[in-house]
C-alpha cells in the first residue's frame, strides 16, 4: 500500500516537473521570438516609411550629397560619412585608453584603488549624453579652437594629411565630435575589458609570471588570448554607441549638409539630422528621406555587428588551424 501511494506521488511529481519543464522552454522561446517580431517590425517600419524616397532617389541616394528640403532633393551620404567618420575617430581614441585602464585596473593598480576608480568609471557611463553635449559645446569646443586645433594646424598643414585640418579652427566640427564620442564609449569599453580581463585564470598569470614574463607580456601572450571575444565584444558595443548617438553629436557636430575631408569642418550624422529635422519635417517626401536614414543607420549597425562575428569566427577557425 505505502508503495503504491510513493509510486503514485513519484508519478505525479514527475507529471508536474515534466509539465514546468514545458512551460519554461515555451515562455523562453516565446521571448526568443518575440524579439525576432520586434526587430522585423523595425526593420518593416523602416522600409515602409522609407519607400517613398528609396523609389524616387535609388541607390543615388546613398552617394547624393545635396539635402535640399523645398526642392525635395534629398541625398544620404553627408550624414553617412559623419557618422563613419565620427564614429572611427571615436573608436581610434577610446580603444588604447580602454585597455590601458582595463589592464591598470586588473594587472597593476592596488588593491585599494581597484574599486574607487572602476565605480568612477561606471558613473561616467551613467552621465546622460545630453550632458556630455553641453560640455562638449560650452568647455571643450573653446579649448579646441584656441588651442587644440591651431596646433594640429601648424605641425601637420605641410604633411600628406594636411588636408584633414584644413579650415577655420571654429571648435566645432567633425574632429570635436568624435573626440567626444571618444570620452563617451571609453567607459563602455573599459567595462567590458575589465571584467573579461578578471576572468582569465590566476594559475595562467602566475605561471607566466613565474617564468619571468612582465606585465606587458603576461597580458599580450596570456589575458588577451584568452579574453579575445570578451574584448573584441566590448570594443564593437562601444562602436555601436557611437554610430547611434544622438544629443552629443548634435550639439558639436556643426549640423551642416556639406561635405568636407576636412575635420575642422561642420558635418553632420545620421542621427543628429534626425534629431534636427524629424519633428519640423515639411512634406512626405522629407519625412521619408528621414525615416530611409534611419533605415541605413540599421544597417550600417547590422553590417558592423555582422563584420564583428565574422572577424571572431575568422579568428577561431585560425586558432583552430595552430599547431
Amino acid at each position: 500500500m505505502a508503495a503504491n501511494s510513493l509510486s503514485q506521488i513519484s508519478d505525479s511529481t514527475l507529471k508536474r516537473q515534466r509539465l514546468i519543464d514545458r512551460s519554461f522552454q515555451a515562455i523562453t522561446t516565446a521571448c526568443a521570438w518575440f524579439v525576432l517580431a520586434i526587430l522585423g517590425a523595425i526593420i518593416v517600419s523602416l522600409f515602409v516609411g522609407g519607400w517613398k524616397a528609396l523609389s524616387t532617389f535609388g541607390p543615388k541616394f546613398l552617394v547624393t550629397e545635396a539635402w535640399n528640403p523645398v526642392t525635395e532633393h534629398f541625398g544620404a551620404l553627408v550624414p553617412i560619412y559623419g557618422t563613419l567618420v565620427s564614429s572611427l575617430i571615436a573608436l581610434i581614441i577610446a580603444v588604447p585608453i580602454s585597455f590601458g585602464i582595463a589592464v591598470f585596473l586588473t594587472e597593476i593598480a592596488p588593491h585599494w584603488m581597484k574599486r574607487p576608480v572602476g565605480t568612477a568609471i561606471e558613473l561616467l557611463a551613467a552621465i546622460p549624453s545630453i550632458i556630455y553635449g553641453m560640455w562638449g559645446l560650452f568647455v571643450f569646443a573653446p579649448i579646441m579652437s584656441q588651442y587644440i586645433q591651431p596646433w594640429l594646424q601648424n605641425r601637420f598643414s605641410a604633411t600628406f594629411i594636411g588636408p584633414l585640418f584644413e579650415g577655420a579652427p571654429l571648435g566645432i566640427g567633425m574632429l570635436p565630435a568624435g573626440i567626444i564620442l571618444g570620452i563617451m564609449i571609453i567607459p563602455f569599453i573599459a567595462s567590458i575589458m575589465r571584467d573579461v580581463f578578471f576572468t582569465t585564470p590566476k594559475l595562467l598569470k602566475e605561471s607566466a609570471y613565474a617564468i619571468g614574463a612582465t606585465h606587458w607580456e603576461v597580458v599580450w601572450n596570456v589575458v588577451l588570448p584568452y579574453t579575445r571575444v570578451g574584448a573584441i565584444g566590448g570594443i564593437f558595443l562601444g562602436l555601436g554607441r557611437a554610430l547611434g548617438e544622438t544629443m552629443a553629436v548634435t550639439f558639436i557636430i556643426g549640423n551642416t549638409h556639406r561635405f568636407s575631408l576636412s575635420l575642422f569642418e561642420p558635418g553632420n550624422s545620421i542621427a543628429s539630422t534626425l534629431a534636427n529635422e524629424f519633428t519640423e519635417a515639411v512634406g512626405d517626401m522629407h519625412t521619408s528621406a528621414l525615416i530611409a536614414l534611419g533605415l541605413v543607420l540599421f544597417m550600417i549597425t547590422f553590417i558592423v555587428l555582422a563584420a564583428a562575428k565574422f572577424l571572431l569566427l575568422s579568428l577561431d577557425r585560425r586558432e583552430g588551424t595552430k599547431t
